[in-house]
Parts: structure tokens; sequence; C-alpha cells
């Protein structure tokens, strides 16, 4: 009799305990005083939670729970439909059911739902929307079904399995014409196209590197020009694009949206007209990523993306845009799950960028770097102005209140002035710099890299805008 009575004692409500409390008491008063009528009173009031715990116990609960999510890939800041189809497995009509769908934290509250007497077989459709506040890979679900009396004063808790998944993938920002082009003969479609050679005078050459074929040296424009130069020899191959993020967690201003398994917080201020800015810079430089590197393969690029944990490679083949290269679909997915590194080095990263970003242009996406940071890759990258890039302004985002910490006026100091210094160092090198502060959205600065490039002469190999 304890485990039936201690069962029935844990599926109480509050309401069920406060009766049980007051029929217990009525039960000593009449006792007490000698009244049978407050007896025969507690009786009964304490009978009624037993039996509404019988009637529920009586009940399978069992439920049959499907869901289709449209789209299953919501861009961070847009909302998914839910739908949610409960069938009642069994042939006797349900009671009285309420049903909670669990969340992630990351998508809102969990919706609740009461069914009421569903048909056995039968079928009730429910509908709900989730807001992806944040990118990443989320389950729906399971179901949790709650069995009650019509009296409210016991319930039955279960839970199903089931559930289904939801892709919050970076926001793709639609980017006009301009930027850097892919190398070796890339064409407006992808197509393969081949350097013309013409005569030893018309002979396409560039800026020695190291590793290069010592065998392929340009005499006569070396002896022109005053540096080694080298042939750049007719390939029929793709053109190459390479974006370098810095993911590095020491080098941004995180939100606590930034951080896996935090919850949502209120919305944060950003540029006119955007809805769902990022909420701080890593976020800024993801949502870059995805615009610019969507952007050129569109274009036809065979696109490399190299962070300083490592390569984002190719999962199942889906959108592949080529051998090695990310389609758009697969950059997307990738980039949903990135997350802020450990690393306290770019070494690593430029290293990898060397091997893999071939003569194409290189977009290098960099948080907070000083000098020392980008000692590296200026002796890595270096010489035509083909390669971009992008100074995170990470200080705005902490004066945008977005960082989960705020910085002191000598703090920010710093960090102007390296800012300063990085982009002087890279000028110096040869690459196009631009800065992106939390005012600025990424159609703006790449606006502005599209004109900075218009006055310049656009590669002959290069993927056209």
């Amino acid at each position: 009799m304890t485990g039936p009575l201690r069962t029935a004692l844990t599926s109480l409500t509050l309401r069920g305990r406060c009766l049980v409390a007051a029929g217990a008491t009525l039960l000593g008063l009449g006792a007490l005083l000698g009244e049978q009528p407050l007896v025969q009173l507690a009786v009964f009031v304490l009978a009624l939670p037993l039996l509404s715990a019988l009637a529920v116990a009586r009940q399978r609960a069992r439920v049959a729970a499907r869901r289709t999510v449209a789209p299953a890939r919501v861009p961070r800041g847009e909302d998914a439909e839910v739908l949610l189809e409960v069938t009642n497995p069994e042939r006797r009509a349900g009671r009285l059911w309420l049903l909670t769908e669990a969340l992630p934290a990351e998508l809102g509250r969990s919706p609740r739902f009461v069914v009421a007497r569903l048909a056995g077989g039968g079928t009730a459709a429910l509908r709900y929307r989730v807001h992806g506040r944040r990118r990443g890979r989320f389950r729906l679900g399971p179901l949790r079904l709650r069995l009650v009396d019509p009296f409210g004063l016991v319930q039955r808790t279960s839970s199903g399995t089931d559930d289904a998944p939801l892709l919050v993938v970076p926001r793709v920002r639609p980017l006009g014409p301009g930027g850097p082009g892919g190398g070796h003969g890339g064409g407006g479609d992808g197509a393969r196209r081949s350097l013309a050679v013409h005569g030893e005078d018309d002979v396409s050459t560039r800026a020695y590197r190291h590793g290069d074929d010592l065998r392929k040296v340009h005499w006569r424009a070396t002896a022109r020009t005053g540096e080694l130069m080298v042939r750049m020899e007719e390939r029929p191959w793709r053109a190459q694009a390479a974006l370098l993020l810095d993911t590095r967690a020491r080098a941004h201003l995180l939100s606590r949206a930034a951080v896996p398994g935090a919850a949502a917080g209120t919305a944060v201020p950003g540029p006119p007209g955007d809805p769902a800015p990022p909420p701080d810079s890593l976020e800024w430089l993801v949502e870059a990523a995805a615009s610019i590197g969507t952007h050129l393969a569109r274009r036809g690029a065979e696109l490399r993306v190299v962070t300083d944990a490592g390569e984002l490679d190719p999962t199942d083949g889906h959108g592949g845009h080529g051998r090695g290269g990310l389609g758009p679909g697969e950059l997307l997915d990738r980039l949903a799950g990135l997350a802020p590194s450990r690393g306290t080095r770019l070494g690593p990263a430029v290293e990898l960028l060397g091997r893999v970003a071939g003569d194409g242009p290189v977009v290098a996406l960099l948080g907070a770097v000083g000098p020392e940071d980008l000692a590296e890759l200026v002796a890595t990258r270096s010489g035509p102005a083909s390669d971009v890039a992008v100074l995170l302004d990470v200080g705005s985002w902490a004066e945008a209140g977005r960082g989960r910490r705020a910085l002191s006026a000598s703090a920010r100091g710093t960090l102007s002035g390296q800012l300063e210094r990085s982009a002087s160092l890279l000028r110096g090198a040869g690459w196009q710099v631009v800065v992106a502060s939390a005012d600025r959205t990424v159609e703006a600065v790449w606006t502005e890299l599209a004109h900075t490039r218009g006055s310049g002469t656009r590669s002959a190999q290069g993927v056209p805008a």
C-alpha cells in the first residue's frame, strides 16, 4: 500500500494537496470534538483526491507527435513555423491533456497546448512559431504530456523521445558589385578560362613567393622591376578565393548571446533599419563571412574558409562548388555552429591560409589584432593589392552597450591605437583595409571597399563583379 499511496501523493497538484490538508484537519477536529458530521465531511474530502488519482492512473499516457518545420534552415533574427501533429494511438478517446513542447532557451518560451477528449486514432494540428535569436543547431521537442482529472487535483506527466532539428544560420546581406575577384580564370558562371600568352613580352607575371619554382622566374620582368618575378602559366583552374576568420575569444568583446547555452537577451542597438543587429563583434564577423563568401561563391569562386581553429571543410557535398571548395549552402551550415575559440595566435591560421589560398584573393576578417599578430600574415601575403582586410573596431561594441563587460577610457584608447597601427601595417604591405564598427552594416563596408577598389585597375584573372 505504501507504493500506490506514495505515487498518488506525488501526483497531487497544489490544489489536491490543499484539499488533503483540509480533509486531514477536518478529520482531526471531528475526532477531537466528537462531531460525526465533520468526520463524514473529512472522509469525503479525503476520498476525492484518491478517486481522482485512480481515474488518472487508469488513463494510458500515449501520444504520437510529428513535427514539420518551415523553413528548417532559418536566418538569424527570423521566425520559423512549426506544425505539431498530435495523434491519439489508443482506441478510446483521451481526456484532458496538457501538452508542453520543450524548446532551447535561445528559441523562446516553450509553447503550451490544451487538448480535450481527442478521439481514438484522431489527430490534432497545433502550430507555434520560434524565433532564431542566435545561430546554431537546435532540437525542437520532445513533447511533454500532463494528464489531469476534471477537478485539477491530480496530474501525471510523461515525456516522449521524438524531436525535430532546426538550423539557425547567419544572415546573408545583399552585397553590390565590386570587391575582390577570384584568381586563375574564373568567369561569372564559374567557367574555366586560361591566361592568354602571346609572346615573351606579353606574358603575365607576379611577384615571387616562397615555394615558387625557380625555373618559372621571368628574368626580363625581374630586371625591369628590380623585384624577383615569376611567370603565371596558362592553367585552366577555377576561380579561387579564401576567407580568413579571426574567431579567437580574446580578439572579440563577446555578448552573453554568443555563449552556447545562454538565454537570449533583449534587443541591442544597431544601425538604422536593422531589426536584428549582431550582438557583438564575433557575430558581425560571422555575418560578414556568410555574406561575402556567398557573394564570391555565386560569382564562380572556389571558396576556402580558414579559421584559427582550422579550415571549414565540406561535409556532405551539399551545395559544393568544387573540390575542396565550399558552396553557399555548405558555408552557411558550417558557420552556423562556429563558436569562439581559445586560440592565442593567428599563426596556425596564416600557415594554413598559405597552403590553400593559392593565387586568388584573400579576405581577412580580423578582430582586435596588433602588429605582432599580423607579422606572419604580412610575410605570407604581400604584393599586389588584391587582398582585403576588414578590421573590426571591437571597442565600438562596448560603447554600443553590447559587450559583456565595459571598457575603460584607457583600454578604449589602447584598442584605437592598436587598430591604427594594424591598418597602417597592412596598407604598407599592399592590402586594402576597411574598418568596421558596431554602427556599420556589412553592406556599408562592402560598398566602401568597392569604391576604394574602383580607383584601381582590375586584375586580369579576377572574377567579374
